[in-house]
């Protein structure tokens, strides 16, 4: 698999979010109907992507998957149902684990996902484990999947959030778990611009 990275010139660090590389395999591994169960298949297909990520100009993650911009598809209902059966095969987590690395290497970068702190870089600068109450994570869940999908409901997304947590923190393969020297952070109550604002204080705190 080959993987790049574009960025705009007034970035001193690039953010990555590595969900979106699942659900970019996911998004691809749909198209081509292969079977998700189907383990072996799904690594050969990922060996043979050529996948670019990186960031716009206002921030915001732009993909593009063999040659085409995905950025809207992989953040569809669909793709969000089937990603974690993607995400939990060992093998493609050892391919993704060595092309993070390699780009966290490169770069300086804010980097996201349910196992960097614990896996992939464990030895981070900073490490924060961002977390809020289950109810608030389904209501800022359903009104971003409303805003592109009139049909959603609550209930599919509570249903969804809860078995996308029950695969990830279960799986063998790097596992969804807060790092020991983590700094946990509740945002239950919080706006973004407060979240932000608390890991900007304890980054400037040291």
């Amino acid at each position: 698999m080959k993987l790049g990275l574009f960025y705009s010139r007034y970035c001193i660090y690039i953010y990555l979010d590595t969900g979106a590389i699942y659900r970019t395999l996911t998004l691809k591994a749909l198209d081509r109907n292969i079977n998700l169960n189907d383990k072996a298949d799904l690594i050969k297909m990922c060996k043979k992507t050529k996948l670019d990520i990186g960031n716009n100009d206002d921030g915001s993650i732009k993909v593009i998957l063999d040659g085409r911009d995905v950025s809207h598809k992989i953040r569809s209902p669909r793709i969000t149902q089937y990603v974690s059966s993607v995400a939990k095969i060992e093998g493609i987590r050892k391919q993704m684990l060595r092309l993070q690395r390699r780009i966290g290497m490169q770069n300086n970068i804010v980097i996201e996902g349910r196992d960097i702190g614990t896996v992939v870089f464990p030895n981070a600068d900073k490490k924060f484990y961002l977390d809020a109450k289950f109810n608030e994570r389904v209501k800022r869940r359903y009104k971003e999947l409303k805003a592109t999908n009139n049909r959603i409901t609550k209930k599919l997304v509570e249903l969804d959030l809860k078995n996308r947590d029950r695969i990830d923190s279960t799986r063998k393969c790097a596992p969804l778990k807060k790092a020991k020297d983590a700094i946990y952070i509740d945002t239950t109550d919080m706006t973004i611009k407060q979240a932000v604002g608390a890991l900007l204080r304890t980054i400037n705190n040291g």
